[in-house]
């Protein structure tokens, strides 16, 4: 019978949930946990509004720089615990992020809207499934979220595609890959993975 040698989970759902990618890890490595997460993020996430409106993801605006702008202010705060009162706040202020950069990047340069819901479906379901799979203690093995490419890394490949002006084909290379990644992975872990495994895990990670 096949098996899945599951990662454990980690301390912080809440870190899990921010499904940060090899550069917002590295940033946060560089600062060992001591910048508190939230505080930058707010910040961050008001100067992303601001680089939309003004430039609503345009290749000749500053919302390009939008990725990176979140990625240095949210990045350093990957490593930290999360174990603050609002730190909760983290994942669904990424969420809100990436989705609306996305999203405003793509009617902004006439991508079919079939393509953008693609896009944000392959997200949507990927999260969702992280969301269960915690539940169910049984986490993604580590290699996900660097194939994955994190929120930054995927908000990046969106923006350089605007940059070159390419982005219904960012679009359509994006979603397809990573509906392939995510679906393939998720399907082949849980097909795997029995119930009674799963109760098991649950079980020793009480004890």
């Amino acid at each position: 019978m096949t098996s899945v040698q599951m990662a454990p989970v980690p301390s912080s759902y809440v870190v899990a949930y921010r499904d940060d990618g090899p550069l917002s890890r590295g940033m946060g490595a560089l600062v060992s946990g001591q910048l508190p997460p939230l505080p930058p993020l707010i910040a961050g996430a008001f100067v992303i509004g601001v680089l939309l409106l003004i430039g609503v993801a345009g290749s000749d605006g500053l919302a390009v720089f939008a990725p990176a702008v979140t990625l240095l202010l949210a990045g350093p705060g990957s490593s930290h615990p999360h174990d603050g009162r609002l730190d909760w706040l983290v994942p669904p202020i990424l969420r809100l992020i990436e989705y609306t950069f996305i999203a405003a990047c793509g009617f902004a340069h006439d991508v079919p809207p079939v393509l953008i819901f693609a896009l944000l479906g392959a997200l949507a379901f990927h999260h969702y499934d992280l969301i269960y799979r915690l539940r169910q203690r049984a986490y993604p093995p580590p290699w996900l979220s660097t194939f994955g490419l994190g929120w930054e890394g995927r908000m990046m490949v969106i923006s350089l595609s605007a940059i070159v002006g390419v982005v219904t084909g960012g679009f359509v290379l994006l979603a397809a890959y990573l509906w392939v990644l995510f679906g393939w992975e998720s399907l082949t872990c849980w097909l795997a993975t029995s119930p009674s495994g799963v109760a098991a895990t649950a079980t020793e990670t009480r004890d």
